[in-house]
């Protein structure tokens, strides 16, 4: 299985290691950048690539269980919102995305 999957605005991970899938999905405009996490199941990363737009990708991700999410556009008024919705797998997201950036650095 591989380890990683793209699309425009996502990018999914599964980690071996821990057997778990997470993804997120990046929004960037000239108005800001949105950042939303997510912790998937083993069937919607094996579902994810196949649709032919890539909307229902996401859409597929945002059904699933949302650990963080950052926005700082311009249309806020108290600057960058931060919320992380489960510490746990945020953690276990952030450490399977920089093992995933070590490997293909050694490439």
């Amino acid at each position: 299985m591989e380890n990683t999957k793209h699309g425009n605005n996502w990018t999914a991970y599964y980690d071996p290691d821990t057997g778990r899938f997470f993804a997120e999905i990046i929004y960037t405009s000239r108005e800001g950048r949105e950042q939303y996490n997510y912790e998937i199941t083993e069937s919607v990363y094996g579902r994810l690539g196949t649709f032919k737009d890539d909307t229902d990708n996401e859409r597929l991700i945002k059904d699933c269980k949302m650990t963080y999410s950052f926005e700082n556009t311009m249309y806020g008024t108290l600057g960058p919102e931060r919320m992380v919705w489960d510490d746990e797998a945020d953690d276990a997201m952030s450490k399977c995305v920089k093992k995933q950036k070590k490997k293909n650095h050694k490439k």
